[in-house]
């Protein structure tokens, strides 16, 4: 952990000794008043913001591996078919779902296939599509494991921030992504 939190700070020094250096300035601005570069601040800010989104997501994995023997992003692909209707996503539907490449989630829902919490079909009228489908036994994995996870949510996170704190950080997770 600590060598990747250093190498974020130093790729972080660097953009910003590199950029200050091409244009002679720590705020480049461009027409429409827009930021090349981030000030301390906005920097401050963003490494912040990486460091405690990898820490709380590097320790939520390993509860979940250690507890469950079930990795995060293998967790995150039960609860996007879980919440699916019929327990059912197209492979592409899922690996966007999950934020992955359709590769890295086909690598997820073999293993999970291999071990019978997922299976898979092929979609109606569909000649070359593939869906993923949650199976009892996935079903009943992802109920045994999500009070691992969300016991981890709350005392990785929820319990470190008072209501405004949270209602704050959706609103500002919200715009980022719309």
């Amino acid at each position: 952990m600590r060598v990747r939190t250093h190498l974020v700070a130093v790729a972080s020094d660097l953009v910003t000794n590199i950029a200050e250096a091409a244009t002679g300035q720590s705020r480049a601005a461009v027409p429409g008043g827009r930021r090349r570069v981030p000030d301390k601040e906005q920097l401050a800010s963003w490494r912040a913001f990486l460091r405690a989104h990898a820490t709380i997501t590097r320790t939520l994995e390993t509860e979940l591996v250690a507890e469950q023997r079930l990795s995060l992003a293998s967790y995150d692909v039960l609860v996007q078919l879980a919440e699916a209707p019929r327990r059912t996503l197209r492979m592409t539907e899922l690996a966007a779902a999950v934020l992955l490449s359709r590769s890295g989630v086909t690598r997820i829902v073999d293993r999970l296939e291999r071990v019978g919490l997922v299976r898979r079909s092929a979609v109606e009228n569909d000649g070359r599509g593939v869906a993923a489908i949650l199976t009892e036994a996935g079903l009943n994995r992802l109920r045994i494991a999500s009070r691992t996870h969300l016991a981890g949510v709350v005392t990785h996170f929820a319990d470190r921030l008072n209501a405004d704190d949270l209602a704050a950080l959706e609103r500002i997770s919200r715009r980022l992504v719309d």
